[in-house]
Parts: C-alpha cells; sequence; structure tokens
C-alpha cells in the first residue's frame, strides 16, 4: 500500500472476489437468462473475451432455480439504479456461497459472434436478426 501512496494520495481499492463470472443481459425491463463466462486459461481479459474458442459459456448458467431469480432481480434493480433502458447488460462475480456481487452495468453492450446478450437472448429463444430488430423498435418508439 505504501508503494501505491508514492503516485497519488487518492486510492481507490475494491474487496477481490474469487467466484465465478455471470452476466444477465436486459432486453425492454425483462432480465435474460444468465450467461456464467468461464475461459479455459487465465481470467476473462481482451484476449479470452475476443479470441474464439479461448473461453466456455453456459447459458443458462447452471444455478439452483432460487439464486438465478434474486441474481436476475439484483440485475434489473442494478439497471434500473443508472437509469439504463431498453437493452444492457450486469455483469457479476458469485462469491463461494453463490452471493452476486454486481461489477459493472453495460448500457451499450457488444453485438459480434462472441457479445453475451446475444447469447442470453437466444436462450430466450430469440434469434439475433429478431434481437436487433427488437431493440430498434424500442428505440423508436420512444421517438
Amino acid at each position: 500500500m505504501a508503494a501505491v501512496c508514492e503516485h497519488d494520495d487518492r486510492i481507490l481499492c475494491e474487496e477481490r472476489i474469487i467466484g465465478r463470472e455471470i452476466t444477465v443481459g436486459i432486453l425492454a425491463d425483462e432480465a435474460l437468462p444468465i450467461v456464467e463466462v468461464s475461459p479455459k486459461v487465465g481470467f476473462y481479459d481482451y484476449q479470452n473475451k475476443y479470441t474464439i474458442g479461448a473461453t466456455e459459456y453456459f447459458c443458462p448458467a447452471d444455478l439452483p432455480t432460487e439464486h438465478a431469480k434474486a441474481i436476475r432481480q439484483l440485475a434489473l434493480k442494478a439497471f434500473d439504479a443508472v437509469e439504463g433502458r431498453d437493452f444492457g447488460r450486469v455483469d457479476m462475480m458469485l462469491d463461494a456461497g453463490l452471493k452476486p456481487h454486481v461489477l459493472e452495468v453495460n448500457t451499450l453492450p457488444g453485438l459480434t459472434e462472441t457479445s453475451l446478450l446475444p447469447m442470453a437472448a437466444a436462450a430466450a429463444g430469440l434469434e439475433f436478426n429478431k434481437l436487433c430488430q427488437r431493440m430498434v423498435e424500442m428505440v423508436l418508439q420512444r421517438n
């Protein structure tokens, strides 16, 4: 800690949570199925995120029903707290007791081949083209 203080007098420290990484897609005020992210090696960093085959994804995540329901509710609350609208994604870590910890709310999630919102939507029965159409329709309805 002393070495850090040599660089600045303001320091942000966060608790390190060791556990499972999950994400919850949000679409039109609905929490989609939970996606668990499991890199084959190391952490879910840029390399593992954008290299096809470097990470395994489980959707829906293998969680007890009551935990999954609580996690999805927490995701909706987090999205609402940042005044998110239409669509987004809430990233979390689950500790050893399956307690969720919100890492971030992504209000502009990706739509690539390895993106998690389209994966969750597909698990909910919404194919990619229909997901994009629905996203555009929601925005147009507001304007």
